[in-house]
């Protein structure tokens, strides 16, 4: 196998280079770089700069407004914009719902929906973890009852991640509580601003609020807001799953991280008068876990070209648990370089312009933050312990 780029793919590689250099807004890239705050404005002027430059679907085919990108140009594209200090492009339309519209949604329906996805005219969230079905999703309770032409809707989602932000959210719902539980699902698109709906913030260990509850009241949502066929919900829910948990990777991110992981390294004092970068210890976790990013980088390629056409199998487990490993490991480390500099530690301090009133060097305060949102990867998008039972099951053969 021949790890190399072509001489097409380096100029490619060079192109997302230029763009990023030229085109990423300073405040936004110093937000990213400075692991503070990012808002709903940075994202949606990033996306727009990305779609003006017909790059705002980077995962889609053609014919559906995309770039038609190979899975190396898709891999490049992430890890080039992401290293640069771009924020991470918003995976709930692009990487979550928009598959399953394009495969399962009726051409009114993708035609509706999908083209307002790129340039962010529609923001949106997820609704499936429920307060008692998280791991267990096909226990949800949230029921959607038929009147005519309407669903009346009633029940709670947790942990809908930016609901807060968004238009509407893409949720499951249950049409037949008589049915086995995972075949009494359908999936609904619902306007966030339906009398009834209600979204309540939860703050997290970083002091942030991305993630919500919400609440559904007597809502009223259209029949023709209705993904597919009723009670096929989970077909869809799997499908849309498996495109999530490979884009959890993050290796984009991790590259990024890593590279600033060397940056505190080669400034932190060891203690001794001496750098962190110059203990052979720190040089050998450092490149253990650079070995570890390059070996994931290999496997998501290898997942991510392998499918036929098919989509995400259950290979997308192993990525999503060895992405989510190798986030939290690097910001582990951050905060070990950190050392006594990272614990001193006060929400406010992500906001931009904010500055640490501590001793020590500038970054170190939000480097916490960022070890303790990356806790949540092992459970976010399926929990690791459930992911190994996937692959148990589907790859293993136990």
């Amino acid at each position: 196998m021949d790890l190399r780029y072509t001489a097409a793919e380096q100029a490619f590689r060079e192109e997302v280079r230029a763009f990023v250099r030229e085109n990423l807004p300073a405040d936004i890239r110093e937000k990213v770089l400075g692991h503070q705050r990012v808002e709903k404005d940075d994202y949606v002027r990033w996306h727009r700069i990305l779609n003006a430059r017909g790059w705002g679907a980077p995962t889609w085919p053609k014919a559906h407004g995309g770039t038609g990108w190979n899975a190396l140009e898709r891999l490049i594209f992430e890890i080039e914009t992401l290293s640069a200090g771009a924020p991470r492009l918003l995976p709930f339309g692009l990487t979550m719902i928009g598959p399953v519209l394009m495969k399962y949604a009726s051409p009114s329906m993708q035609e509706r929906f999908l083209p307002r996805i790129p340039d962010v005219d529609d923001f949106w969230c997820q609704g499936y973890s429920e307060p008692g079905s998280g791991s267990d999703l096909a226990s949800l309770k949230t029921r959607a009852v038929r009147k005519g032409d309407k669903y009346i809707v009633n029940g709670q989602k947790t942990w809908t991640t930016m609901a807060h932000f968004a238009d509407w959210i893409f949720c499951l719902v249950r049409t037949d509580s008589e049915a086995k539980p995972q075949e009494g699902i359908s999936m609904l698109l619902i306007d966030m601003k339906s009398p009834g709906v209600t979204v309540r913030p939860i703050v997290t260990l970083d002091g942030g609020h991305d993630v919500n509850e919400t609440w559904f009241e007597d809502v009223e949502v259209p029949v023709e807001n209705l993904v597919g066929e009723e009670n096929r919900g989970w077909t869809y829910a799997k499908y849309l799953l498996g495109h999530e948990r490979t884009s959890i990777a993050g290796i984009g991110h991790c590259y990024r991280e890593l590279r600033q992981l060397k940056h505190y390294a080669a400034q932190g004092a060891d203690g001794k008068g001496g750098r962190m970068l110059d203990d052979a210890r720190m040089r050998d976790k450092i490149a253990r876990l650079e070995m570890d990013l390059m070996a994931l980088e290999m496997l998501l390629l290898r997942v991510a070209t392998a499918g036929g056409g098919r989509g995400p199998g259950p290979e997308a487990s192993i990525v999503k648990i060895r992405g989510s490993e190798l986030q939290q490991d690097i910001a582990m480390l951050q905060q070990e370089v950190a050392g006594p500099h990272g614990w001193p530690y006060a929400p406010q301090w992500l906001e931009a312009g904010a500055h640490a009133p501590v001793s020590g060097p500038q970054w170190a305060p939000p480097a916490a933050s960022t070890y303790f949102d990356m806790r949540k990867t092992s459970i976010y998008g399926g929990a690791t312990e459930v992911q190994k039972n996937i692959i148990a099951k589907m790859i293993i053969g136990f």
